[in-house]
């Protein structure tokens, strides 16, 4: 597992990133690219961290809109606070009642939304120098590409830690069946005795899965042993 993340990272995140900041028009994404990503050896507990989450109209990057990103910085194993961030970003197709339900996004709080540009410029601003933490990577992963081809023409890549991957890999190791449903985050904070949460806000879950990473890595024996490496996808 090791090996093959140090492959990934030599081969992929970092030397990806050397190619690809000359190739990045000026501005944000160029901003973001030229910041080097953390080194692989890099302790858990000194990590610099950015827990995102995404709410979006549904699960094709392609054909499918974002709606909101929330973030918050983690430092030196601490949630801060301070760094939050919510926006509901501004699109032009009407939201099916189906997915209101879910995200409680209305249309009227959609047309007062910000610019998509604006929402990820901010987002990559936040996130330079940095490794992104979030609960089932394919939605944030795929998205935020997709809003970077869309914006930048460039499809970057983003070093990231994912909480469902982490439990994922513990539920492995007992070779026994279970289900998938253990896998969800309001559940997976219930088994780390986490208090119960409103989800499907990006504000809301991102702050979650920062909590339940702490949860995870405090269950490990020797926190500061954790290093990047170990945890990278």
């Amino acid at each position: 597992m090791v090996k093959n993340a140090l492959f990934n990272f030599l081969t992929g995140y970092e030397a990806k990133r050397k190619r690809l900041v000359n190739k990045a028009p000026k501005g944000p994404l160029k901003d973001f690219l030229s910041v080097p990503f953390p080194d692989l050896n890099t302790s858990i507990n000194q990590l610099s961290m950015l827990a995102v989450d995404f709410e979006t109209t549904g699960l094709d990057a392609k054909g499918d809109k974002l709606l909101s990103v929330g973030f918050v910085a983690m430092e030196q194993g601490q949630i801060k606070l301070n760094t939050c961030y919510h926006q509901i970003i501004k699109t032009k197709d009407l939201l099916q009642e189906n997915n209101v339900i879910i995200h409680h996004i209305t249309d009227e709080q959609k047309n007062r939304g910000e610019k998509l540009r604006t929402v990820i410029e901010a987002l990559l601003k936040a996130l330079a120098g940095k490794v992104m933490l979030v609960h089932f990577s394919r939605i944030e992963r795929q998205f935020l590409t997709q809003a970077c081809i869309e914006l930048y023409g460039i499809s970057p890549q983003f070093p990231i830690i994912d909480t469902l991957v982490i439990a994922k890999r513990q539920l492995d190791k007992r070779d026994v069946a279970y289900d998938p449903s253990e896998l969800r985050l309001a559940n997976l904070r219930h088994k780390h005795q986490l208090p119960a949460h409103h989800g499907h806000n990006a504000l809301n879950d991102a702050i979650a899965t920062a909590e339940l990473f702490l949860a995870q890595i405090n269950t490990k024996a020797k926190t500061d042993k954790i290093q990047l490496k170990n945890l990278l996808l």
